[in-house]
C-alpha cells in the first residue's frame, strides 16, 4: 500500500503543484479544503494521471475538523506518509490599530492550531513510517526582519505577518521535537506571489518550483527552512 500525503488547504498554485509532484512519486493524494466542488474537481484530475487521489471537506480553522480530516484520508487511501499545510487565513487588512484583536484569533486557528491538530492526529502514521514528514507553506511576513516588517506594515498584512511568525516558530520546534522518532518538519518561505493565484495572477513564482523545493526538503531532511522568491 502506497503512502498518503495529506493536502490541507487545496487549490490553485502550490498545493496543486505539491499534489502532482508527491503524487508521481507514488503517494496517494488526500486534498482538504472547504470547497467541495473545488475538491472532486482536483482529485479527478489527478485520478486522470493515475494518482490515487480523494477530495475531504474540512476547516482548517477547526481542531476537530482536522483531526476528521486526517481519519478520513487514512480510511480512504492508507497510512499517512506526509502532511503538507498550505492553509491560511488572510482576511485581516486595513489598520491594525483599528482592528479589534479578537478578529485575530482566526489566523492563528488555521496556522498554528489546525496545523499542531494534524500533526497530532496522524504522528503514529508518520513514525511508522520511517520517513513521514510534515511540509508548511509559509509566507516571507513571518520572517523576523525589519524589512519584511516594514512590507507587512505597508501591504496592511501585519496579521497575516504575525500568524505567519508564530506557524515559523511552530516548525522549528516540532523539527526539534519529533525528529528523534524519525519524522521530518521543514517549511518553504514564499517571498512573493505565485503566478495563477488570486494574489499572483498571470505573474510571480512558479507553484512547480515551490513544489520542487518541498520535494527537495522532503528527501534531503536536513535544513528545515527554504526560501523561494
Amino acid at each position: 500500500m502506497s503512502k498518503t500525503i495529506v493536502v490541507v488547504g487545496f487549490g490553485p498554485g502550490i498545493s496543486t503543484a505539491v499534489a502532482e509532484r508527491f503524487g508521481a512519486a507514488g503517494f496517494s493524494v488526500a486534498l482538504v479544503a472547504r470547497n467541495a466542488e473545488r475538491l472532486a474537481a482536483g482529485a479527478a484530475a489527478l485520478e486522470a494521471n493515475g494518482i490515487a487521489a480523494a477530495g475531504i471537506t474540512a476547516n482548517a480553522a477547526d481542531p476537530a475538523s482536522v483531526r476528521a480530516a486526517i481519519t478520513k484520508a487514512r480510511d480512504a487511501l492508507g497510512p499517512i506518509g506526509a502532511i503538507h499545510w498550505n492553509a491560511f487565513d488572510n482576511t485581516i487588512g486595513g489598520d491594525l490599530m483599528a482592528t479589534d484583536p479578537a478578529a485575530l484569533a482566526p489566523l492563528f486557528d488555521v496556522a498554528v492550531v489546525g496545523l499542531l491538530a494534524a500533526v497530532q492526529e496522524a504522528l503514529p502514521d508518520l513514525k511508522s513510517a520511517g520517513d513521514g514528514a510534515v511540509l508548511v507553506t509559509n509566507g516571507a511576513f513571518g520572517e523576523d526582519s525589519p524589512m519584511m516588517d516594514g512590507a507587512a506594515v505597508h501591504l496592511n498584512a501585519m496579521g497575516l505577518g504575525m500568524a505567519n511568525a508564530a506557524k515559523h516558530k511552530l516548525v522549528g520546534m516540532l523539527s526539534q521535537k519529533l525528529k528523534a522518532d524519525g519524522v521530518y518538519v521543514g517549511e518553504v518561505m514564499v517571498a512573493g506571489a505565485v503566478k495563477n493565484t488570486p494574489t499572483g495572477d498571470g505573474a510571480g513564482i512558479e507553484s512547480a518550483d515551490v513544489a520542487a523545493a518541498f520535494w527537495a526538503l522532503y528527501k534531503g531532511r536536513d535544513e528545515i527552512h527554504a526560501r523561494i522568491m
